[in-house]
């Protein structure tokens, strides 16, 4: 999560602890996260659980991570860093909440480029008409030769309503949605009518989940977000050393 979106996550949970007071927990309660959810409204028990340090508390909210003292008095932006390992424990954390909902796409909802036994799986949000998003898309015989299999979300940058995301649709209403995405990125005119049910939004949603804010947006197989176009052998060079 960028250092905006913390801070916008920490300010929305000051203003709302600010209002309630600070009561003490119930007699017999087991889960802690309990009475502490209740002091930030809108907070579930579950989306919080005990960070590393003592005291303070992991808050995650799609994939965004904060981190709250378990008084509930104090709330924290940043990420937090394991200094034995050097591991930043929030991005972990980051990660896998990408995959949890990405795993919540069928394949079938998305459109894809190389074998299902590829070495490497990358999802990538893109915009047809975002002119690295086509300079990677010329090259997808080449990320298949690197052993990466290409999974596309649509994110049309312009927002709904837009020429962008129109083509976005006419490409998913499409017979053949694979040549009709490697048309349209080429700057032809597909000229199809709209169908009833696309997952344009839904993808679009979700790229803002992730906070997306340019494309293409790729996601990794381990989670990881790479924003911006990488080539081939770069890129394969970097899910290789992983």
């Amino acid at each position: 999560m960028t250092h905006r979106r913390a801070l916008g996550l920490i300010l929305g949970l000051a203003g709302l602890m600010a209002s309630l007071p600070l009561t003490a927990a119930e007699p017999g309660k087991v889960d802690p996260r309990v009475e502490l959810a209740r002091k930030i409204p809108g907070t579930k028990p579950e989306e919080l659980r005990p960070s590393p340090i003592p005291g303070i508390y992991e808050l995650m909210r799609g994939t965004d991570v904060a981190y709250v003292s378990s008084d509930g008095k104090y709330a924290i932006a940043g990420d937090l860093y394991d200094l034995t390992s050097n591991d930043n424990l929030s991005e972990e954390r980051r990660r896998a909440a990408r995959l949890k909902l990405l795993s919540r796409v069928p394949e079938s909802q998305m459109i894809i480029f190389g074998p299902r036994d590829a070495k490497h799986t990358i999802t990538v949000f893109t915009d047809i008409d975002c002119s690295y998003c086509r300079r990677l898309h010329s090259q997808i015989a080449e990320y298949g030769k690197h052993g990466i299999r290409v999974r596309y979300l649509f994110f049309p940058r312009s927002g709904p309503d837009t020429e962008s995301w129109t083509k976005a649709v006419e490409v998913w209403c499409s017979s053949n949605r694979n040549e009709a995405l490697t048309r349209a990125k080429r700057g032809e005119a597909l000229k199809v009518k709209p169908c009833a049910d696309t997952p344009v939004a839904r993808h679009y949603e979700l790229g803002k989940e992730f906070d997306v804010r340019g494309t293409p947006a790729i996601i990794l197989d381990d989670g990881e977000l790479v924003p911006g176009y990488v080539p081939p052998a770069l890129l394969a060079e970097h899910l290789n050393g992983k």
